[in-house]
């Protein structure tokens, strides 16, 4: 049986944490960023975790994580 190949886009874009969930980065801090105000910008350069709907896809992407 051939090793499984690990999505390299999504192992660029999420990492496991010690507890087993996945960190991302959040949305939406590359452009229009005269319009947000500096709370919300600040929360957005932060990261947190995937959503447990999502926490399949994204284990099934990363197969040895």
């Amino acid at each position: 049986m051939p090793k499984m190949k690990t999505r390299r886009g999504a192992a660029k874009r999420f990492s496991k944490t010690g507890s087993g969930k996945f960190k991302r980065r959040r949305q939406g801090l590359r452009h229009i960023l005269t319009k947000k105000d500096s709370k919300r910008k600040n929360r957005l350069g932060k990261s947190t975790t995937v959503d447990s709907a999502n926490t399949g896809q994204v284990r099934r992407m990363l197969p040895y994580s």
